[in-house]
């Protein structure tokens, strides 16, 4: 354990949105924010400005200051380095605070679902050479270490500061926004999908057939949306979660100056992967399966029969995924199904609970769970196999995960749906971003699924993307295929 991290109550005026347009163009910026505040599911919001950077793709590669010295020796595993880099950074929280706050510094960012070929190499396709193939540039983890962050209880109105104390100074001479006026406006182009209508259908369809023959009971088939950005991402993020309100709201900021890339992830996630507490041991999942859009009625949803045993088959895997790395018998499901409404759809929500074993890292937890069940399928190898020949490209972060492993042991990690992907290039004269956003959606097949009412769902799921490019006064969403 390092030294003990001071912490303190700060006195801000702004809430964290507002507080955000006052973060320098040239501080990178991490934010983890709810929309819509919850008492237990999302009560804290988090701005931290980092100070180095790691991820891993084919090796591992640090930035900025040298917080982690790995032997040239260690393992090129990605969540066995996970682990090293988290014991080195772990600490103590302060025990005179009378709230204990669950993210006090730490790492802050994303796992690709693409991870998921890592954990389980034969989890791709078995049908030769027609995998999906990676056509973005994004790692397979990529976390940002953030020593000094600002935490605000949403639930009492509180801020705390965690580290040396020169972030709320600094944000405090910055009493107007910095994002509007040098910021340019994003303009977006015409949005494609990675499927034509036709495609996507038959792909529904082969699915169906292999349930039919017994390979699976049900698989997530997803489309992605494509098309040319130029603009602010800040600006894009108070779009999106202006119009979606999410509980597992997220920007995140990555640079890499030396080859010029840049990546921006924009995630209004309502759905929780992991949440650790490390001082009992507990971890909770709260996997969504079943949506309506917000203007039907959700007594619809709840009484449809499908929907349910979609969620119920992904409860059980989810049981059997924790029940890997949990105290025998601690394994629960204090909720098997809730219907939750959100401003722009209506889902079928689960709880699953658990007790971790002694000593079970943060990387073993991930390998016995990742990807979540609720994107793959049930059985999950399979499922994803399913969706590596099906799924014309592979989906990066989307699907993934993105969150924040605290320094003293909390995590918490959404599922990353409702997540805009930016890849490009950052020009830190004009402040703007040029490349490209991509935007997936899908849903869970089963045997009596209806592809047209299927392929009608993950339209649904885009309604956020859509809202936000309305907000932005930008072309609706169309769905024609790439070129």
């Amino acid at each position: 354990m390092l030294n003990l991290r001071e912490i303190r109550t700060v006195s801000l005026a702004a809430d964290p949105m507002r507080l955000a347009t006052t973060w320098p163009d040239d501080w990178p910026l991490m934010m983890i924010h709810s929309g819509r505040p919850h008492p237990r599911w999302a009560r804290w919001s988090i701005l931290a400005r980092p100070i180095a950077s790691w991820r891993f793709h084919e090796r591992s590669i640090f930035r900025g200051a040298r917080i982690v010295d790995l032997p040239e020796s260690t393992s090129n595993d990605p969540l066995d380095l996970l682990d090293r880099i988290l014991k080195a950074t772990a600490h103590t929280r302060d025990p005179s605070l009378s709230v204990k706050l669950p993210f006090t510094g730490g790492w802050i960012g994303y796992i690709s679902y693409d991870l998921g070929r890592i954990i389980e190499p034969c989890a791709q396709t078995t049908r030769g050479n027609r995998g999906a193939r990676m056509d973005r540039p994004w790692p397979l983890i990529e976390m940002a270490y953030c020593p000094d962050a600002l935490v605000y209880d949403n639930t009492r109105g509180v801020w705390y500061e965690i580290g040396s104390g020169q972030l709320s100074e600094q944000l405090k001479a910055n009493e107007s926004p910095v994002w509007s006026g040098d910021h340019p406006n994003p303009e977006i182009g015409t949005l494609r999908s990675s499927f034509d209508p036709d495609t996507y259908l038959d792909a529904i369809g082969r699915t169906i057939e292999y349930i039919e023959a017994g390979d699976v009971f049900q698989a997530n088939i997803t489309q992605r949306f494509s098309t040319p950005f130029t603009g602010s991402p800040r600006a894009l993020w108070q779009a999106a979660l202006a119009c979606s309100q999410a509980w597992y709201g997220a920007y995140l900021e990555f640079d890499d100056a030396s080859d010029n890339d840049a990546r921006r992830i924009i995630s209004v996630s309502p759905e929780l992967f992991l949440q650790v507490n490390p001082e009992d041991r507990s971890v909770i999942s709260r996997p969504i399966k079943g949506t309506r859009p917000q203007s039907i009625d959700p007594e619809v949803l709840r009484n449809s029969a499908k929907d349910k045993a979609e969620l119920n088959m992904i409860i059980d895997l989810m049981r059997n995924d924790l029940g890997r790395v949990c105290e025998y018998g601690t394994v629960l499901v204090p909720k098997a199904r809730a219907i939750e409404s959100h401003p722009t759809v209506h889902h079928g929500v689960g709880e699953v609970t658990g007790t971790l074993r002694h000593n079970v890292t943060s990387g073993e937890l991930l390998r016995a769970t990742f990807p979540g069940g609720s994107v793959t399928g049930a059985p999950k190898i399979r499922a994803m196999q399913i969706i590596d020949e099906l799924e014309p490209v592979r989906r990066g972060p989307y699907c993934g995960a993105i969150g924040w492993f605290s320094d003293s042991g909390h995590v918490s990690l959404n599922i990353a749906i409702r997540t805009l992907l930016l890849s490009g290039r950052h020009d830190s004269t004009t402040n703007c971003f040029r490349g490209t956003l991509d935007y997936g959606a899908g849903g869970g097949i089963v045997a009596d699924s209806d592809p047209l009412s299927e392929y009608r769902e993950s339209l649904d799921k885009a309604a956020v993307l859509r809202l936000t490019l309305e907000e932005l006064r930008r072309p609706a969403l169309e769905t024609r295929p790439s070129s």
